[in-house]
């Protein structure tokens, strides 16, 4: 059994790099056509996906970043499940209220909502930085919103970069850890 955060980021990073080079996209990308077609599979599985070798490795390195910044707060388990929930729920958020993107690959969806999480916990644990962090990355989102995300970082992964998905991510983030505090209360 997996027992360090570490080793689900590792499993995670096998596990993007391996489909990255098996080229399953077109069996496993968000496709919103698809989805609505019955192949449900595609509103988790399309995250693990990337353009090419940039995007790739700039999610991962966000992946290890944010882990390293709140490794604190992470179980295996807990960080497993989290990933996996975000994920779907960047999927289902996309489909719901984002019917103009018609396909999606990468982990950024899910890494602007595991950020936000860590730095909610942040705050919660006393850390000041927290507060930093939170406001750092809905800045960035509103930012990307408004104007757009940067036509280097476009050129960099060659696609459009999916703002909404950023958006999506961190609603996600903020909804999961409500959940996460939710059931807790529950439980007392």
């Amino acid at each position: 059994m997996v027992k360090s955060p570490y080793a689900v980021a590792a499993i995670i990073s096998i596990i993007c790099i391996a489909l990255f080079y098996l080229g399953l996209d077109d069996l496993l990308a968000y496709r919103r056509d698809l989805i609505f077609d019955g192949q449900y599979w595609r509103l988790l599985t399309g995250n693990f996906l990337h353009t090419n070798a940039w995007h790739l490795v700039m999610n991962l390195a966000g992946l290890w970043v944010i882990l390293l910044l709140h490794e604190q707060h992470y179980r295996a388990k807990s960080l497993a499940v989290i990933i996996v929930a975000l994920s779907l729920m960047q999927g289902i958020g996309l489909l719901l209220f984002f019917p103009e993107t018609k396909g999606y690959v990468g982990l950024s969806g899910m890494l602007h909502g595991l950020f936000v999480y860590g730095a909610v916990l942040d705050i919660t644990k006393g850390l000041k930085t927290g507060y930093l962090l939170t406001l750092g990355v809905i800045l960035k989102v509103f930012y990307e919103q408004t104007y757009g995300a940067s036509s280097e970082v476009t050129a960099l992964i060659g696609a459009r970069v999916a703002t909404e998905a950023h958006f999506v991510g961190l609603i996600s983030g903020l909804i999961c850890l409500a959940s996460v505090y939710a059931v807790r209360k529950l439980k007392k």
